[in-house]
């Protein structure tokens, strides 16, 4: 029991800012991507159920495994696919559908092709594709100035004085007078928040040759692409070392087990695991995986209460989402970008990593962060190339 004692008030709060931003990020899309298969009120409760148990038991027991900071998420380009690509199909069929792709996750994490694919990838294309995965948090700080100007400037000078003599605590401090501030301005909507417990609903899958096409295979490629890619990107660009094939392996096959119940699609986290392998968390980096347990801990609440933690995200105003993100952000995107830029012949590739990283731009269903890495990828290796010698 010797781990208790790593725990620590910081890495609780980062664990919690983790939840706060993943959850008001792309809720919405998990809730249309349910609404697109015609779910009830009772299905979809029983996806946020599904979802919630199954990022809560992988991020505490992966983490406590190796002793590293392992952030799952739900997919969130997958719930967005399947807004689409799920249309008019079945809710039998996607459930069917759900459990091939998390079968191929499984299959592509325990039979370690994945890792031999990413070990491949230089630390400096990896580090500039995570600045730029998180650099507009970086920007949204200010640009959420333009609408709650008081409250997010005041958030800002308190993380700033704080990072100076009690960095532990910056974050945790500006959450505080954020709340402070957006409670004194009637900005908190706690009248609709109700405790409400959800209800698990298994659907027995069906399997057909339509949505095995249309669903399974765009959703398993979306997910490895845009999830677990800048997933492990984050981990490596963090310092940390541990066997990927095992991570990706136990997410496909946590959602083999719930994608009767809803979970369509678990992963590795990029964005949302950063805070939690950032100096935020913990000024020691070895005792930072206590930040994903307590984010397991809160995943595994908005599975129990998942319409009640739903209303609670919702109450908050979404400049302080914007705020607090940013700001326990900063440390990491410095560091990525510090290491992206730190080996001179590498430096334009990691930069043109970094560029298309950021530019937020989408091919074939594909995010950004895929294309980054092949993009810096065609980069690295024209630079690398020597014309074969003349006789």
């Amino acid at each position: 029991m010797a781990w208790i004692k790593d725990l620590s008030i910081s890495a609780a709060i980062a664990g919690f800012v983790t939840v706060l931003v993943g959850f008001t990020s792309s809720a919405v899309i998990v809730f249309q991507a349910a609404q697109a298969l015609e779910a009830t009120p009772a299905e979809i409760g029983s996806w946020m159920w599904a979802l919630g148990v199954g990022m809560g038991l992988t991020c505490i027991g992966l983490s406590l495994r190796y002793r590293v900071p392992v952030v799952t998420a739900w997919s969130t380009p997958g719930a967005a696919m399947l807004i689409t690509a799920a249309a008019g199909v079945p809710m039998n069929e996607a459930i069917g559908a759900f459990l091939v792709s998390g079968l191929l996750i499984a299959l592509c994490g325990f039979s370690g092709w994945f890792e031999r694919v990413m070990t491949r990838i230089p630390l400096s294309l990896a580090s500039g594709m995570l600045a730029g995965v998180l650099v507009r948090f970086g920007l949204e700080v200010f640009t959420a100035m333009q609408t709650q100007f008081a409250m997010v400037f005041a958030m800002f000078c308190t993380y700033l004085i704080l990072r100076r003599w009690q960095p532990r605590y910056a974050v945790v401090a500006a959450l505080l007078v954020g709340l402070a501030i957006a409670a004194a301005q009637g900005l908190l909507e706690w009248q609709t928040v109700q405790v409400q417990l959800a209800q698990p609903q298994f659907i027995w899958p069906q399997f057909s040759a339509g949505a095995l096409v249309g669903v399974a295979l765009p959703l398993f490629v979306v997910t490895m692409a845009s999830q677990n890619v800048p997933g492990v990107a984050v981990i490596r660009a963090s310092g940390y070392r541990v066997p990927i094939s095992p991570l990706i392996g136990w997410t496909g096959a946590a959602t083999v087990v719930l994608a009767p119940f809803g979970a369509f699609a678990l992963n590795l986290a990029a964005i949302t695991a950063a805070i939690c392998m950032g100096r935020e968390a913990h000024e020691d980096p070895a005792k930072r995986y206590w930040a994903a347990i307590a984010a397991g801990v809160f995943y595994l609440l908005i599975g129990l209460f998942g319409a009640t933690v739903a209303a609670v995200f919702a109450a908050f105003p979404a400049e302080l989402v914007l705020a607090i993100a940013g700001l326990a952000l900063l440390g990491t995107i410095g560091n990525g970008l510090a290491i992206a830029l730190q080996h001179e012949p590498d430096r334009e590739s990691a930069l043109i990593t970094f560029l298309v990283t950021a530019s937020g731009i989408s091919l074939l269903g594909i995010g950004s962060a895929f294309w980054g890495l092949i993009a810096g990828g065609l980069a690295i290796a024209v630079a690398r190339w020597r014309r074969p010698a003349t006789p």
